[in-house]
């Protein structure tokens, strides 16, 4: 209920001696409580708060408490750490460059809001600290609270995320044990052991919630990249074409939010690959499915008319065979070649010469059957002047007014005729072919 404060004028390197012998002199002359000695003189508080306390039985047998500092210390508690700069020759300032990386580490938590930031901030700067000690004699501090995981971490955070509890005192423990000032605290960590989830919740201090989110983070990157690599693995040994658009409309069909936490319940075992698999064969052959009736249906409620294939003339571009030119051929519509395009000719059964591209739908068919009837092709001159028919195939998301952007793209495109476009869609997807010459 009383208390009263001693504020010594000395000189810096006399500070310690002076606020001892103060201490002296009261407890010479009122019996002290030595449970209620507070020695922030030989170590300062991470705020940098340095006093010397001590509880007394004054004259009517009440307890008072005294408080003995410097000048300088005062003006430390009193205006906080910037105090500090305004005296010369203090050795060392440890008190800080501790106050500063505890502001730090709040401010690299980007997860929190800045309320959070500064409660935290206030809590870590007013709170009682605790002092606990290695085997081997060194001193550490930590916030009233701290555990053996915030102990762990704040020795180095390897330690930290190979801890799996400690020996304080001599007596082992977990790694939620909340230590005391004067614990003698010695780490035991393991190889096999990592950061888990429900540290956050056993933590107090920011540098190891920091520590541990980032770990988990990294850890989650990892198990992703080799999840993706399992499952892609397991399609080239099923012999199953990966398309990367396909496996993210079947995540979001599943109902994850994100690829990663997709790829983290593979890596944990909880979904089984093979049933993505399946699920991945499943929907591939829906989509083509779709895809195909789409063409089909295009085609019936547009009743697009073939162009007349366009013949060679004794002007073409194109020698078949030996060297041969001038020859009647006709450009096959199933692939529409065009100049430039790597072609084969093939000879119909009527005697005629039709010309194909190399990639054209029909050409393996082709060639494991009639390979007797291919002849080569190439393109040879220039093809100024001419103009080839062209079958466009384009597979979007439907949206309104695609018909009317995809026609001034290629209105836009020079020497190029539209004769012809159909669009339909299905199920948010939409297939248009559009013919035209080019």
């Amino acid at each position: 209920m009383f208390a009263i404060r001693i504020i010594i004028d000395t000189e810096l390197e006399r500070e310690k001696t002076d606020c001892w012998q103060a201490y002296s002199i009261v407890t010479d002359m009122y019996q002290p409580n030595p449970k209620r000695l507070r020695d922030w003189l030989s170590i300062p508080k991470s705020n940098g708060y340095e006093s010397l306390h001590i509880t007394v039985m004054g004259p009517e047998g009440k307890w008072v408490e005294v408080q003995i500092r410097t000048h300088r210390m005062d003006e430390v508690a009193e205006r906080g750490l910037a105090a500090h700069w305004r005296y010369k020759g203090i050795k060392g300032e440890s008190g800080l460059d501790e106050w500063l990386a505890s502001v730090r580490e709040a401010l690299e938590n980007s997860e929190d809001d800045s309320m959070k930031v500064m409660d935290r901030f206030k809590l870590d700067l007013y709170e009682d600290e605790v002092f606990v000690f290695t085997p081997k004699g060194d001193l550490f501090k930590l916030p009233k609270g701290a555990t053996v995981l915030d102990f762990a971490f704040h020795i180095h955070s390897k330690i930290g995320c190979k801890c799996i509890g400690a020996r304080v005192n001599g007596k082992n423990v977990q790694l939620k044990q909340i230590l005391k000032s004067g614990d003698q605290v010695e780490i035991t960590t393991s190889n096999t052991q990592y950061p888990k989830q429900d540290w956050l919740n056993i933590v107090t201090t920011s540098k190891a919630r920091n520590k541990i989110r980032q770990e988990l983070k990294e850890m989650a990157n990892k198990q992703t990249e080799f999840a993706k690599e399992t499952l892609q693995r397991k399609f080239k040994n099923r012999k199953i074409d990966y398309d990367e658009a396909v496996m993210m409309r079947l995540i979001k069909k599943l109902g994850f939010k994100t690829v990663t936490d997709f790829y983290m319940k593979i890596a944990s075992e909880t979904l089984e690959v093979n049933d993505i698999l399946e699920k991945y064969s499943e929907l591939l052959k829906k989509e083509t499915d779709v895809h195909e009736e789409l063409t089909y249906r295009s085609a019936e409620t547009y009743n697009l008319q073939p162009v007349v294939e366009e013949k060679g003339t004794k002007d073409d571009v194109l020698v078949i065979d030996q060297n041969l030119k001038g020859l009647d051929f006709k450009l096959a519509k199933c692939c529409s070649p065009i100049y430039g395009d790597d072609v084969f000719g093939f000879v119909t059964v009527s005697g005629g010469i039709k010309i194909h591209r190399v990639d054209c739908p029909n050409a393996p068919q082709m060639m494991e059957r009639f390979g007797y009837r291919i002849v080569k092709a190439r393109w040879a001159g220039k093809a100024v002047g001419k103009q080839y028919p062209i079958t466009l195939r384009v597979v979007g998301h439907d949206d309104i007014g695609i018909v009317t952007n995809i026609t001034s793209i290629i209105s836009k495109e020079k020497d190029v005729n539209l004769r012809s476009i159909g669009i339909n869609s299905n199920d948010g997807l939409f297939l248009g072919n559009t013919y035209r010459y080019h």
